[in-house]
């Protein structure tokens, strides 16, 4: 199925519906990776919309993986692999909005 196509079956859908990624059974000191909630520089297009399609699969594949975990490993493995595919859809996002000439937002602090 097209990242447009599930996009719009997913976007049709009530958000209770959706795959409800239980973040509270995050293991004690992991480190997730941010995910965006808005676009850069506010630009609506079809990177922003391939970033959050990847984004719940991601969600979708971690909710399926976690209720098959049989123990603490196969929990971690799970987890650990929903912030390979949460950093590599930023990763793949940033760098194709970065090529249409728009960068994401820095902040400095003292120079």
């Amino acid at each position: 199925m097209k990242k447009w196509t599930t996009l719009a079956l997913l976007m049709a859908l009530p958000a209770s519906v959706a795959a409800a990624v239980p973040y509270g059974s995050m293991p004690p000191g992991f480190d997730a990776p941010h995910i965006r909630t808005a676009p850069i520089a506010g630009v609506v297009n079809k990177a922003w919309y391939n970033y959050r399609t990847d984004i719940l699969e991601a969600e979708k594949e971690l909710t399926s993986d976690l209720r098959h975990a049989t123990d603490r490993e196969d929990r971690w493995d799970a987890w650990d692999e929903w912030t390979v595919e949460v950093t590599d859809a930023d990763k793949d996002y940033t760098k194709e909005m970065r090529k249409k000439g728009y960068r994401s937002g820095r902040v400095t602090v003292g120079g």
